[in-house]
């Protein structure tokens, strides 16, 4: 099973290696199940073996993937950690600019993705289709409280792996109407407004 021990991701390099998109896609099917073969991966993409079996390989030289137990002649991979976070040195310029340029991968993927979902809404069958929750809120906040939320929206999430999560590992215990939920959550300071402005400032 995956280490929850937390991954901390700031080598350029590795990051580098994580913003592609096919090695995203991996890395999801693998948040999903507990373990799949290149063979299995291949049947999810639509690309070839051979691809996927490279790109897990490169995934697995950076320290994100891994091989689990033999299945016979199978290799079977699975995640490293389910606990990560990429993000930049701060000391160091590279691995800032990697990390901008990661982040704006992630987010676009997501966008795309959601996007998707809202034009497919009608596919997803009864129910399904008003089950998407887009909420978008502004606050004035310090750097603590934005700390404090932080941490509240970090203790949310975490509940709901402790009580959703062994669904990945044990198929058997989905029941027989769930499906993949993504969750996207994020907390952002305006660069744009100057922290003491206020309304009668603006033009």
């Amino acid at each position: 099973m995956p280490s929850e021990q937390h991954q901390k991701v700031t080598d350029p390099q590795s990051m580098r290696a994580l913003a592609h998109p096919l090695r995203l896609q991996l890395m999801d099917l693998l948040g999903i199940e507990p373990e799949l073969t290149a063979t299995e991966c291949a049947e999810r993409t639509g690309e070839s073996v051979a691809s996927c079996s490279f790109h897990l390989r490169m995934l697995a030289k950076y320290g994100y993937v891994e091989l689990g137990e033999p299945r016979g002649r199978e290799k079977p991979w699975r995640l490293v950690s389910r606990n990560r976070t990429v993000g930049p040195d701060v000391d160091n310029p590279e691995s800032v600019r990697e990390a901008s340029a990661f982040a704006r991968v992630v987010v676009e993927r997501e966008a795309d993705r959601l996007l998707r979902t809202i034009g497919r809404a009608a596919e997803l069958g009864p129910g399904w289709d008003q089950s998407m929750v887009i909420n978008t809120s502004s606050f004035w906040l310090t750097r603590d409280e934005l700390t404090e939320v932080m941490d509240r929206l970090g203790a949310f999430t975490d509940d709901i792996v402790a009580r959703f999560g062994h669904r990945r590992e044990d198929p058997a215990s989905r029941p027989d109407d769930a499906r993949v939920v993504h969750f996207l959550g994020a907390l952002s300071p305006d660069p744009d407004l100057d922290t003491h402005s206020t309304a009668d400032d603006q033009p």
